[in-house]
């Protein structure tokens, strides 16, 4: 499951778990400490009052902003050319550009470092913690499970003759780059152009336009509006892409390698430096050969 619809709107699973897992985490942290009593201490001098303790809540939501901020920068770092020519796209992080194992590190050193400092609040912060990473190992690997592996085998209809393609056909043994969306679907239209350069600048990768839910004319209208020039574009009248990927949500863009195992999922339009960083597992994969004809 790569979506949750919340009747109009689709929200991506793993910030919505994220929420989930630092919610339980607050709220156990939170419970254990009010039962602590503080230990005495000398009064402070008159005229001015003892800083209080940095609460648990505090500290836990301090953790998970430090481990994503961490995670994010590490991704920009580590595909700095990517953004190099659209710098101002580091901040929107709707890319899904994170470093999962700087996030881990930089969360777990933050939790840990005021545990060591404040032993009335230890036992909170630890178990606090401990639910809350355990809720999002257990909720990733649940997803995970729920996605579909595969690239779908399905057979659509090709937009330019109009005649039945099966999708494993097109792939032919190479990276597929799978854009599910529609010409109503604003972010769609905005990521299109970004697709479309890419798929230029990548002719070793199928890059397939997976129109849902709309007819012939409506979608040659729109590709001839925008200019356009895009190398498979498939009709999908009956959704079946989208429930074979388990996706609710436009678009959603899913990239699998060349033996048609799904390396990544994504809900939302991508920016040019999101896409490169994402096919970049499929790209080091994909023979030698192939990759000089771009």
């Amino acid at each position: 499951m790569t979506s949750l619809s919340l009747g109009p709107l689709a929200f991506p699973t793993g910030p919505l778990l994220l929420l989930l897992c630092a919610a339980a985490a607050v709220w156990l942290a939170h419970g254990l400490s009010r039962r602590v009593t503080a230990p005495s201490a000398a009064p402070a001098p008159a005229g001015r009052e003892r800083p209080r303790a940095k609460s648990t809540t505090s500290t836990l939501q301090e953790a998970v902003i430090v481990a994503l901020a961490a995670a994010r920068l590490v991704h920009v770092g580590l595909n700095l050319p990517a953004y190099a020519s659209e710098p101002w796209t580091v901040l929107d992080v709707r890319d899904g550009g994170w470093h999962v194992p700087t996030a881990w590190f930089a969360g777990l050193a933050w939790v840990a470092w005021h545990a060591l400092a404040d032993g009335a609040r230890r036992r909170a912060l630890v178990a606090g913690t401990a639910l809350g990473a355990g809720l999002w190992i257990a909720g990733t690997a649940g997803l995970a499970a729920m996605a579909p592996k595969a690239l779908p085998d399905l057979t659509l209809v090709d937009l330019a003759s109009g005649q039945p393609v099966r999708l494993h056909d097109v792939a032919a043994d190479r990276p597929v780059v799978l854009n599910l969306w529609a010409t109503w679907c604003a972010p769609c239209r905005h990521e299109m152009p970004v697709l479309a350069e890419a798929q230029r600048r990548h002719p070793e990768v199928v890059f397939v336009f997976a129109n849902q839910g709309e007819a012939a004319p409506a979608v040659q209208r729109y590709l001839d509006a925008e200019r356009l020039r895009l190398a498979v574009v498939l009709l999908d009248p009956a959704r079946t892409v989208a429930a074979a990927v388990a996706s609710s949500g436009l678009p959603t863009t899913v990239i699998y390698d060349r033996r048609g195992r799904r390396i990544d999922t994504h809900l939302g339009a991508l920016t040019a430096p999101g896409l490169a960083a994402k096919l970049k597992p499929v790209l080091s994969a994909t023979p030698r050969a192939a990759r000089g004809a771009s």
